[in-house]
């Protein structure tokens, strides 16, 4: 059985970088390759061609041979990209970066050097169409796949990255946990690439034989238009809640640059929650401009789950014909893997493949992840971090025959402070016990940060007590479990850090509660 129906064209008329073809047994897959080893070099005037507004001010004929907006990379050749940050002006590294030998910059301004200048209304919005054709395009070549929402990216982006492997496809991941090819990690030390970064990785990809990937797209690179020259072949939207309104103010604003995914310049089709008033709002703006699709428990979404089981040992459901079994828990995760099929079905993979992917995916770190002691209870990390996400993984956590549920929890410092309360509230809302605790601090008091959790907690109306070194928390929220109860420590999930504002700190949730476990004697040594 074939396990790609067919290989959509990446534009009309503009085939995709590679042929499918089915032998007796086995899909075999070819792709054209660029190397992203090779020197490159272009002509300054082939890369600026890709902006639509420009002002060249020197020779346009000068070679490139990289692109890159920190000064500490430039190299002989080098396009330096003078991007205005939050906190430092790129235009004050100009000099250093012609010292350095330069070959031209990307300026918001006219500076007083000797090198050639692209003057552009915004750097961080030419950055990405002239670092995607300074790397030959290579979303071009891979069959991509851009996951944007509040909650749920990781999880779908893992499940579509096992139904690539389970087509045949040779798969690349990038998102929060980090960066894989082929299933092994990559050493990449940014959770959201800038533009020349995510062109560079894109680029290798194609050069190390991967054929689709499956990305992340947060609300920030969106807006920053780090994705900016990058082809989807299908977009999803997951869900939108409250979180990241310490940048971007209002949660209209917040929809706004999710929204900027699913646009003609940067997706070819779209895969979107009809269960969520937004993912209905998209559909009702994309349907006109690329293919959507809704997925969903609804009547009216396309791809609709329908005879749901949720129990302890995970998920199953029916999309039509299609039986679905997943290790996942929790009926969030049935949306997820709807998400998942639904967008691979766009790039034509097979509902043969689609169902083996699914059920293949044994976890995702730190996501709802067990932590096993032998005790007589479970223990449950997650990265829920939102009031939604939390509700969400509570629920779950009940739904598995909890005699109790107990939540050691805390919210990160330097980010939206709005959600604080609401997730004290949904806490003790959800959970017959709640210890309120430090999550990453930075900059602020943990104590700060606690005093706005806890008016929340108050109106859940369920008990609490606080503690807020993390350590004693999780102790804490151990001790208070009986048999057959479920604790969830929530807010950090795969994370091997907590972060203050002086220093960084080993701390990994799954390994601290297993510590925990053995020094009281509730699990096994």
């Amino acid at each position: 059985m074939a396990l790609l129906r067919s290989v959509l064209p990446r534009a009309p008329g503009e085939p995709f970088g590679g042929s499918f073809s089915q032998s007796r047994d086995h899909l075999v897959v070819t792709t054209e390759r660029t190397s992203s080893k090779r020197a490159r070099t272009k002509a300054l005037a082939d890369l600026v061609a890709a902006i639509d507004r420009r002002e060249l001010i020197g020779d346009d004929a000068v070679p490139v041979t990289d692109v890159t907006y920190r000064s500490a990379d430039v190299g002989p050749g080098s396009l330096f990209c003078c991007v205005p940050g939050t906190h430092v002006d790129g235009h004050r590294f100009a000099a250093e970066a012609v010292a350095a030998a330069a070959s031209a910059l990307l300026v918001e301004r006219r500076l007083a050097v000797d090198c050639p200048q692209v003057h552009v209304p915004s750097v961080r919005k030419a950055m990405g169409p002239v670092s995607a054709a300074f790397f030959d395009h290579p979303s071009d070549r891979l069959m991509m796949i851009g996951v944007t929402g509040t909650n749920g990216k990781t999880t779908t982006t893992y499940v579509l990255e096992s139904i690539f492997e389970a087509a045949g496809l040779t798969a690349g991941l990038i998102g929060t946990i980090g960066v894989r090819m082929a299933g092994r990690p990559v050493a990449f030390d940014r959770t959201t690439p800038e533009a020349p970064d995510l062109q560079r990785l894109l680029a290798r990809m194609v050069d190390e034989g991967v054929h689709a990937v499956a990305m992340e797209v947060s609300s920030h690179g969106l807006d920053q238009h780090r994705v900016d020259g990058t082809r989807y072949r299908s977009a999803v939207f997951t869900n939108l809640s409250q979180d990241h309104l310490d940048y971007h103010g209002t949660l209209e604003a917040y929809f706004e640059a999710k929204a900027r995914l699913f646009t003609g310049g940067l997706a070819e089709q779209a895969a979107l929650n009809g269960d969520s008033p937004e993912g209905r709002r998209l559909a009702e703006r994309t349907a006109e401009v690329i293919s959507t699709v809704t997925f969903g428990l609804t009547d009216s979404s396309d791809v609709r789950a329908e005879q749901v089981q949720v129990s302890s040992s995970g998920i199953s459901f029916r999309v039509g014909d299609l039986a679905i079994r997943s290790r996942l828990r929790g009926t969030f995760n049935v949306y997820n893997c709807l998400a998942a099929i639904a967008s691979a079905r766009q790039v034509g993979i097979e509902d043969e493949a689609i169902a083996r992917g699914i059920e293949a995916v044994e976890g995702v770190p730190g996501r709802l992840e067990p932590v096993e002691r032998g005790q007589a209870f479970e223990v449950l990390v997650d990265y829920a971090h939102t009031p939604d996400s939390l509700d969400n993984v509570l629920r779950a956590a009940r739904g598995l025959g909890a005699a109790g549920v107990i939540v050691a929890f805390g919210c990160g410092g330097d980010r939206d402070r709005g959600k604080r309360p609401l997730m004290g509230e949904v806490a003790t809302r959800l959970a017959d016990f709640t210890v309120i605790t430090s999550d990453n601090p930075r900059s602020e008091e943990p104590a700060s940060i606690i005093a706005e959790i806890e008016p929340g907690a108050r109106r859940g109306g369920g008990a609490y007590v606080i503690e807020a070194d993390r350590r004693a928390a999780i102790r804490i929220a151990l001790e208070h479990a009986g048999p057959h109860d479920v604790v969830v420590i929530a807010g950090k999930g795969h994370e091997t850090g907590q972060q203050f504002a002086d220093r960084t700190i080993p701390f990994d949730d799954r390994v601290v509660a297993s510590e925990e476990l053995a020094a009281t004697g509730r699990g096994a040594p």
